[in-house]
């Protein structure tokens, strides 16, 4: 079955930079898309950054627009997401998403979850 495994996450202060791996194992033929969403203390889930795995076409949420690059190592079955300028905002459990749904890229299709990862900016 399908797992996807984040790595990466960790401490960093401000203005700092990291960069996050999720690891696809399991699956027969490439997702159509893959994202990152994040969770912070008291609040609800937010898409982060999500790419078009046929296209590489990516999208990002306003609050990360700029600093923020996610990108496929295809070889490898890995999405990355490079975290750079951080802010103590941007401190939450990270999670990695992939859905196969044919054409569909958007926030609310993806069934596919990895553990999340934390990230604490301080």
């Amino acid at each position: 079955h399908v797992q996807l495994v984040e790595s990466g996450g960790g401490s960093v202060q401000p203005g700092g930079s990291l960069t996050l791996s999720c690891a696809v194992s399991g699956a027969t033929t490439r997702s159509n898309c893959m994202a990152w969403f994040r969770q912070a203390p008291g609040k609800e889930r937010e898409g982060v950054a999500r790419i078009y795995t046929e296209t590489g076409a990516s999208f990002y949420d306003n609050s990360v627009e700029g600093r923020f690059t996610v990108s496929l190592d295809n070889a490898n079955n890995t999405e990355l997401l490079q975290m750079n300028n951080l802010e103590p905002e941007d401190t939450a459990v990270y999670y990695c998403a992939a859905t196969w749904s044919g054409g569909s890229c958007h926030w609310g299709t993806f069934d596919y979850w990895g553990q999340g990862t934390q990230v604490t900016v301080s």
